[in-house]
């Protein structure tokens, strides 16, 4: 048997209604921020990951997945999705568009070659936005606070965002050094890795998973010691800014992130979740001005961040949130012989043209193993179809609750459901408009009993 890659996943079912219900609520919420959807391809030219994303990171020296296609181009799947961003950015001129800045958002796959693992895995699904164009502290806040709105829509609690600042290119520069001062005199202490990673970028060391735990490593200087006024001015207004906001967050400086083209704001967001551990941390980002000119793009600063659909799913699951998925159906249609079947079929477009999830018999089964199915798909109205019925141009609907009966004029039947659902819909939702709320409050009630 043919199985699907390590580290990859089948989702469907009740997991891939989760996965479309989240989508879903993402773009609702760029669409409130005024974000355009942005798909860029999933494979590039290597080169693009190389010098975006950065010779001396993890993700390019070990993680990306290249290969040599027919033409003996050397490509790479995306590991990520801000050099693409960028990159499509600069070769379809949106800097000379009118409306600046350029705001984008995107939901898709990366690939990246590292041992799968709880939440980590080598085909993944990234959603982010990326904001091309101002480098307004503000632009840094909303960035910030979309996830975390995000996560907290879709009933997460407990989020938090931890905040650094890199600094400028001159504050950056300062700090490079230092660390190259503080590490070369016990560089031999660290992991091989680390011992590379010194001279080409020695932030990388800060990030090293092996020495994580080493004291070297957490008594190292921070960025913050080494920013001039102009990048702690700016770190001030951000911070600033998600107070305004409302939005929770410490200052950590210990958070320099895994990608090269940082600068100034970085940040990740965590949601205290329950049996979480380190994984806890569900997205993160931060500022890139110099992203742009490194791939032959004229000057332009970026803010962005990204976060993985898998770990959110994966938290929601850990803390038992009941997401308000609809999985019935409006109507299934019944039927028995083959003039009905033809019948049954015209209805069924009609009424999904019309609005309505609408299903009906496929396996030739009897109305009994009909009445079964229609049970398992949870239908709240039955069309019962007959050929006496059908030649008075009247149908049985039967309310799968009450088990109630009419005959309708099939003229009549769309605005017959429409109203019908309607007035059930709204007595199913209630006052508030969240029955999973109410399911939530009656289970914790329960529990308290």
């Amino acid at each position: 048997m043919i199985t699907k890659p390590k580290g990859c996943h089948d989702i469907y079912g009740q997991e891939g209604r989760k996965w479309k219900y989240v989508e879903e609520v993402i773009d609702m919420v760029m669409k409130k921020y005024h974000y355009d959807y942005i798909r860029t391809p999933i494979f590039e030219a290597t080169e693009l990951f190389h010098r975006g994303v950065g010779e001396s990171s993890d993700i390019v020296t070990k993680e990306t997945y290249d290969f040599v296609d027919r033409g003996d181009r050397k490509m790479t799947l995306r590991p990520e999705g801000t050099a693409g961003v960028v990159r499509s950015y600069i070769e379809n001129k949106m800097y000379g568009e009118p409306s600046q800045p350029i705001k984008l958002y995107y939901n898709g796959t990366m690939y990246r070659y590292e041992r799968p693992q709880s939440g980590r895995d080598r085909e993944l699904t990234q959603f982010g936005v990326e904001v091309l164009g101002s480098e307004d502290p503000m632009v840094d806040a909303e960035v910030i606070s979309i996830p975390v709105n995000i996560y907290k829509m879709l009933g997460l609690k407990q989020i938090k965002v931890n905040i650094n600042s890199l600094g400028d290119m001159e504050s950056r520069k300062r700090y490079r050094e230092a660390l190259i001062e503080y590490f070369r005199p016990h560089i031999d202490e660290l992991c091989e890795d680390c011992r590379n990673r010194l001279e080409k970028n020695p932030l990388r060391i800060l990030d090293c998973k092996v020495d994580c735990d080493n004291e070297l490593i957490k008594n190292a200087p921070t960025t913050l010691d080494y920013l001039n006024e102009a990048s702690k001015e700016r770190f001030d207004k951000v911070t600033s800014y998600l107070g305004a906001l409302g939005i929770e967050h410490e200052v950590n400086p210990k958070i320099v992130r895994g990608l090269d083209y940082y600068c100034h704001t970085v940040f990740e967001i965590e949601a205290k979740v329950e049996g979480f551990g380190s994984q806890n941390v569900l997205g993160g980002g931060g500022r890139y001005d110099g992203l742009a000119e490194q791939l032959d793009g004229p000057k332009t600063p970026g803010m962005g961040f990204a976060s993985g659909l898998g770990r959110l799913i994966l938290a929601l699951d850990k803390e038992e949130i009941k997401l308000p998925i609809k999985e019935d159906v409006d109507v299934f249609i019944m039927y028995v012989n083959e003039d009905e079947k033809l019948n049954a079929l015209y209805l069924t477009q009609e009424l999904r043209m019309n609005g309505f999830t609408v299903e009906t018999e496929y396996l030739g089964r009897g109305l009994k193993g009909q009445f079964k199915q229609a049970d398992r798909l949870q239908s709240k109205y039955l069309l019962i179809l007959n050929s006496e019925d059908l030649n008075e141009n009247v149908v049985t609907v039967k309310n799968n609750k009450t088990k109630e009966e009419e005959k309708i004029d099939l003229d009549y039947l769309i605005y017959y459901l429409d109203e019908h659902l309607e007035e059930e819909e709204n007595l199913h939702l209630g006052h508030d408009g969240y029955e999973y709320h109410e399911d939530r409050e009656e289970d914790e009630d329960e529990e308290d009993e």
